[in-house]
């Protein structure tokens, strides 16, 4: 976003930007839905702040036996927490913190009692459902966490039953050989592990349009230099997108074949170009790309200055100065 008091101060820079070198940067926190790519929410927060923090709030747009998939910073205590409660499910990847152990009855730690014991699993084992797959209950954490008032984690459980689950990626090019899955889905007949799996993977192509959203549309640089105007504008960047996701799954319906398959670009350019009363035409359908391998690099290069590291007016001092000298 421009460099401008009142947006340094909603969301702030990067710590590795002196003051006047760089840019304010927002967190953007986003719910899709999995089977049109709609944008159903879209919360912003300050750079400096966790996506946790702001889980709560896209909650409301989700209905009773709705699925929220998300990566390990939503495989928390308090998330599930508040999730049960209302309805809700979730599968998520573990925290990079959480140990995990499948053994039967092995030991764990207790928060806050003799009990706890470093390198111990902070869950009780309940019941082995196979080698890696198990219910735990997890114990609620000492300390509040962020999000959450003082009476909202007060109302948590003590203990909360969760189903841990591990399985191993074989494919090439993937960088992770193993991932460890915590799920509300307990029961191993109606949601077999396999199809938990699935799920998650399927749960990536939130980068795709994330990648819309911010590339094809061009939402990673902001132009408005206030914080209300920021927030207009992403709103109209999110009706522009869904816009868009409403063109395509009519297309994937006329044409047969999943919303996914049709093309954004497509679809985006018919959108700004065709006449009023236009009726819609057969749109680019992707081939089927699974498992692709993309190296992370960019082919164009970019101009070769230098990065701004000292305030703009001590760089026009310093010219000035190299001006003057005889």
């Amino acid at each position: 976003m421009p460099d401008t008091p009142p947006l340094q101060a909603a969301f702030g820079q990067p710590t590795n930007q002196a003051l006047g070198c760089g840019f304010p940067v927002a967190r953007v926190l986003v719910l899709f839905h999995a089977g049109t790519g709609l944008l159903l929410k879209l919360l912003t927060a300050p750079l400096r702040s966790h996506e946790v923090a702001q889980a709560g709030g896209t909650h409301d747009a989700l209905q009773p036996g709705d699925v929220l998939v998300g990566d390990r910073a939503f495989g928390t205590f308090a998330h599930p927490a508040v999730l049960i409660p209302r309805g809700l499910h979730g599968v998520f990847r573990n925290h990079q913190n959480r140990i995990v152990d499948f053994r039967p009855r092995r030991p764990h730690a207790v928060p806050g009692s003799h009990l706890g014991h470093a390198g111990r699993p902070r869950s009780r084992w309940v019941r082995t459902l196979s080698p890696s797959d198990q219910r735990v209950d997890w114990y609620r954490p000492q300390s509040r966490p962020h999000g959450l008032t003082t009476e909202q984690y007060g109302a948590l459980p003590r203990l909360l039953r969760i189903r841990e689950l591990a399985y191993r990626v074989n494919r090439p090019g993937f960088r992770v050989r193993s991932v460890t899955l915590v799920t509300t889905l307990l029961d191993p007949v109606t949601y077999p592990a396999d199809a938990l799996a699935e799920l998650y993977r399927a749960g990536w192509g939130v980068e795709t349009d994330l990648g819309h959203l911010k590339t094809t549309l061009g939402m990673d640089v902001l132009t408005c230099a206030t914080e209300p105007g920021v927030l207009k504008e992403l709103m109209v960047f999110a009706l522009v997108y869904n816009l868009v996701c409403v063109v395509m799954c009519e297309a994937g319906h006329r044409q047969g074949v999943s919303p996914e398959r049709i093309s954004f670009v497509d679809a985006l350019r018919w959108l700004s170009s065709a006449p009023p009363g236009t009726p819609l035409p057969r749109l680019v359908i992707n081939p089927v790309r699974p498992d692709r391998i993309e190296p992370r690099c960019q082919k164009r290069r970019a101009k070769k200055y230098p990065y701004m590291i000292r305030p703009r007016a001590e760089l026009r001092r310093r010219v000035r100065d190299q001006q003057l000298t005889p």
